[in-house]
C-alpha cells in the first residue's frame, strides 16, 4: 500500500464563502504492484471523519482507511474545513474529493463507477449531503464540469447526523448553519427532506441508545429513502456509545468504544460495497 496527500483546489470565493483557514486535503491509501496483488480497477471509498464539524476525528480517519485497504478497497480520507465554516464549505470540498478520485481513477486503481462516500457522525452528515446534493447547481455551478463527476455511487453512513429538526445534534448544526438558524440553510442541511430519485444506494448503521446523535436521525433518513424507492440497508444495534468507529482496540478511545456486536458493521459494509 502507498500513502500520499494531495491538497484540493476549491473556489470558495465563487460560492461566496470566506476561504480564510480553509484547507481541504485528501489522504490517498492505494494498493501498489505486488506479486500477490492483482492491480485492477476496484471499488473505492472516500472517508469523512466525524467531529461535530469542529475537527476531523483521528479515530475515524486513517485506521478506517487502512482497514478498507486491507480488504482490497482503495480508501481516501478527506480532511475537510471545520470550525465555523458554514454550508456548503465542507460539501464543496467533498465534491472536489469525489471529482479528484474519479478523474484519476485509472492511476489510483479505482473503478470510476464504484466510488462510495463514507462518513461518521458529522462526517456522516457530510457524506449524506453529497449523496443528496451532488446534482445541485450550487455544486457544479461553482466547481464546473459535468455534474456526474461529483456523484457518489453509494454512501455508507455511520451513526450519522441527518436532521436539523427536533432530533438534531445541535453542535454540528450550529457549526455549519450558524447560531441564528437561517431557514433556507436549515432546510438544505436537513437531509431527510432532500432525498430525491438522484440519491444513490445507502448503507446505514446506528445504535438504538446513542446518547449523542439520536437514532431517529438514521430512521428519518431510512424512511425518506424508502418513500423515494432508493435501495438501502439499515442496521440498528441494540446498544453502544456514540463514536464507535471500528468498535475494537484499533480505534478505541476508552473501553466503551470496544463493542464486538456493533463491530460486525464493517464486514457487512465491505460486502455491500463490493456488491454494488
Amino acid at each position: 500500500m502507498e500513502k500520499k496527500t494531495v491538497t484540493l483546489s476549491v473556489p470558495y470565493e465563487k460560492a461566496g464563502l470566506d476561504p480564510t483557514g480553509c484547507c481541504a486535503e485528501l489522504d490517498l491509501y492505494t494498493l501498489v504492484k505486488h506479486d500477490n496483488i492483482e492491480l485492477k480497477q476496484r471499488p473505492a471509498v472516500i472517508i469523512c471523519p466525524g467531529g461535530g464539524y469542529e475537527y476531523c476525528s483521528v479515530r475515524e480517519a486513517e485506521p478506517v482507511a487502512l482497514r478498507f485497504a486491507a480488504f482490497g478497497i482503495p480508501a481516501f480520507v478527506l480532511r475537510y474545513s471545520c470550525v465555523n465554516k458554514k454550508f456548503p464549505t465542507a460539501l464543496l470540498e467533498a465534491a472536489s474529493a469525489m471529482a479528484y478520485v474519479r478523474s484519476n481513477a485509472e492511476e489510483l486503481g479505482v473503478d470510476p463507477d464504484k466510488i462510495m462516500i463514507c462518513g461518521f457522525s458529522a462526517g456522516g452528515h457530510l457524506a449524506g449531503s453529497l449523496a443528496v446534493h451532488w446534482s445541485k447547481p450550487f455544486i457544479n455551478g461553482v466547481l464546473g464540469g459535468n455534474k456526474e463527476l461529483y456523484r457518489p455511487n453509494g454512501a455508507v453512513l455511520c451513526y450519522p447526523v441527518i436532521t436539523s429538526g427536533e432530533k438534531r445534534h445541535d453542535g454540528s448544526i450550529v457549526n455549519i448553519a450558524g447560531a441564528d438558524y437561517p431557514k433556507d440553510i436549515m432546510e438544505l442541511i436537513s437531509l431527510e427532506k432532500q432525498v430525491t430519485a438522484d440519491v444513490p444506494p445507502v448503507f446505514l448503521w446506528h445504535t438504538s441508545d446513542d446518547g449523542c446523535v439520536p437514532v431517529e436521525n438514521t430512521l428519518l433518513f431510512a424512511s425518506a429513502l424508502a418513500e423515494n424507492n432508493i435501495p438501502f440497508a439499515c442496521h440498528i444495534f441494540e446498544s453502544g456509545v456514540h463514536g464507535l468507529s471500528l468498535c475494537d482496540d484499533s480505534t478505541a478511545g476508552y473501553e466503551g468504544h470496544i463493542n464486538p456486536d456493533c463491530g460486525s458493521w464493517f464486514g457487512m459494509a465491505v460486502n455491500w460495497i463490493k456488491s454494488r
